[in-house]
């Protein structure tokens, strides 16, 4: 047998890339741990006395045994985690001093109950509690991460295992190679989830900081360590294993930016999130997009920035990104002896109705405000916390239900050592800067800090996002959610050969009339865009009448910002002057009704409401502009 296989090549690697990152390797060799929880006893009670002065032995052994009995839930290990997390009675984990804690790796320690037994290639032991799991791969092997997703569902489905999955907080699986985004499915690279009891959801993972966690310098002597107690000491000085160590390698990037000690305690502290459906519990852990832009607002804040705007695509979930908010920012202020209070502003009914269900089923207190009443009434309250069990709340405010008039409400006097702050929902619509609302809220509590979200914010002269709400706290982009998943991959399917000859004429004619102009220019030029708008409308028209759908809508996804602003231009000057509509004809159809929202996006560009047959919103898929 080859002596290079998957623990060679990524499993070991990955061990020693993890001493790099501050964990001791701890060989199974002459240890013992609870075999009905995999917690290592001795580990847990010299870290919990360490972390709270004064703990006995027998506390640090009743608190295991209280640790057992919630392990044993039915509930996703909710009840444990939340023990996990506690600030207040006997800790597990020491938060605010990391060096107070002990961070160890084994490998091949088995889960097991009776007969039943699987065996995960890497555990993390935080405080000799196993809160991480790692499975890896080869590269190229046959199915690829897929494989190992099905055989983890099926032993989470287990009820046998419920004490290991409960514990679990993290599972990282690999087989040590870069992502392949054009895939449907997330088949290779390297990806983390969180425990459920059935398919776990993959998460693709994306380092926003290049070389982010500090590696300590490799050491010999642990090298060597680990290489005798996995019995491969024959790889040592091999080019292969050389090259397996690099921290570049896509398993252990993922471990860098997911298991330094830094990262990995704010996804213990801030990352989870458990929902209570009627089904069962869920649990749920941080996108990428989302830990990166939580940091970014708390950076900002840091700064003195009051205001911002978080652009983040459609289906990118910025309604658990303001939850996940609330849970940090809480901190963030409580430790500045400031205590916050949250909002949520949406401006629809039904927006209202689905934050509100989203927030509740997180756990958070949800207050509901219809009325400028209402909201006068309430940013005047002295009281912080309206609710008996201290639990973290957010006030959900409509303000569809405010009259845009010059005393929607008054100014409150300011409590120091109070910090509101409002996500408004949806900033590209529905906040008039000519109206009272905003100039009213800013009265409401000039020292507010307000966040605005949005997948298509505006920029234009008429309307600009960031002349109302600030510059850009973070930014997800509708390709990178694409690549990652979260939203529809785009359905490429060919258009009409009559138009095809046509532009590529038209790309042909301009290439020589320019001498050689960029691509991205041809595509934008005018007479390019005329043929292919002409195009878009007339299939889009075909396909109402082929879906027997009057209503439906449409979104152009763009080669670039100057494309989508030529099409965009054009589209209006259609709008404003439907008799050069090729396709004119149509909008004296009764069936298809006269007054639309027409919308465009480049790089979230102006919307308007003109006369016009079509919903169209015109989307660069990957513009990095502003």
């Amino acid at each position: 047998m080859s002596k290079f296989n998957e623990d060679s090549r990524v499993k070991i690697p990955a061990l020693l890339h993890l001493t790099r990152l501050g964990y001791e390797y701890l060989s199974l060799k002459g240890q013992s741990w609870d075999k009905r929880n995999n917690i290592f006893p001795e580990i847990f009670r010299d870290s919990v006395a360490r972390i709270n002065p004064g703990c006995s032995a027998s506390d640090a052994d009743r608190l295991i045994e209280d640790i057992n009995l919630a392990l044993q839930n039915e509930d996703l290990g909710k009840a444990f985690y939340t023990m996990l997390t506690a600030r207040s009675g006997l800790q597990l984990f020491d938060f605010d001093n990391l060096d107070n804690n002990a961070f160890h790796v084994v490998t091949e320690l088995t889960c097991e109950n009776g007969d039943d037994n699987f065996r995960p290639d890497i555990t993390l032991l935080i405080n000799g509690l196993p809160l991480v799991f790692i499975e890896v791969k080869k590269r190229l092997n046959r199915g690829g991460v897929l494989e190992e997703r099905k055989r983890m569902e099926v032993r989470a489905a287990n009820p046998k295992f419920r004490p290991f999955i409960n514990a679990t907080q993290l599972m990282l699986f690999s087989n040590n190679m870069e992502y392949d985004d054009s895939s449907p499915e997330p088949i290779q690279g390297a990806f983390y989830a969180t425990a459920s009891y059935g398919a776990a959801h993959f998460n693709y993972f994306r380092e926003e900081h290049h070389s982010y966690a500090e590696l300590a310098d490799a050491s010999e002597t642990t090298e060597d360590f680990i290489l005798a107690d996995t019995n491969l000491v024959s790889i040592k000085g091999t080019k292969e294993f050389s090259s397996n160590k690099a921290p570049e390698t896509p398993t252990n990037r993922l471990c860098s930016s997911l298991l330094s000690r830094e990262r990995l305690a704010f996804l213990l502290r801030y990352s989870i999130a458990y929902l209570s459906n009627i089904d069962g519990p869920e649990k749920h852990v941080m996108r990428y997009p989302q830990l990166f832009a939580t940091q970014a607002i708390a950076r900002k804040l840091s700064e003195g920035v009051r205001k911002g705007i978080v652009w983040h695509t459609q289906g990118s979930g910025k309604t658990a990104l303001a939850y996940y908010n609330v849970r940090y920012l809480a901190d963030h202020f409580q430790q500045q002896g400031i205590v916050p209070r949250f909002y949520f502003i949406v401006d629809r009914l039904d927006l209202l109705t689905q934050a509100k269900t989203e927030f509740s089923l997180r756990g958070l207190v949800v207050h509901v405000i219809n009325s400028r009443d209402e909201f006068a009434r309430d940013i005047k309250t002295n009281s912080v916390i309206q609710n008996d069990r201290g639990l973290q709340e957010i006030t959900v405010v409509n303000i569809q239900k405010f009259k845009d008039d010059p005393d929607v409400m008054a100014a409150s006097d300011y409590d120091l050592n109070t910090q509101r702050i409002y996500f408004l929902d949806e900033v590209h619509r529905s906040y008039n800067p000519k109206g009272s609302f905003l100039a009213n809220l800013e009265q409401s509590d000039r020292n507010a800090i307000k966040i605005g979200l949005t997948g298509t914010p505006l920029i234009g002269d008429a309307a600009n996002s960031k002349q109302l709400f600030g510059d850009y706290f973070h930014k997800y982009y509708y390709n990178a959610s694409i690549a990652d998943g979260y939203t529809l991959r785009l359905m490429r399917e060919a258009i009409e050969t009559s138009y095809q000859l046509k532009l590529q004429q038209i790309l042909a004619d301009l290439d020589i009339q320019k001498g050689g102009i960029e691509k991205k220019q041809l595509y934008a030029h005018p007479r390019f865009v005329t043929p292919m708008l002409e195009y878009i409308l007339d299939d889009f028209r075909k396909s109402r009448v082929f879906h027997n759908n009057p209503r439906m809508a449409g979104m152009v996804i763009c080669d670039s910002s100057e494309q989508a602003k030529e099409l965009y231009r054009q589209f209006q000057q259609l709008a404003e002057n439907p008799t050069i509509d090729p396709q004119a004809a149509a909008s004296n159809d009764p069936q298809y009704p006269q007054e639309r929202d027409l919308a465009a996006d480049s790089d979230g560009a102006s919307r308007v409401k003109k006369p016009l047959t079509a919903k169209l919103i015109l989307h660069d898929i990957g513009s990095k502009e502003d």
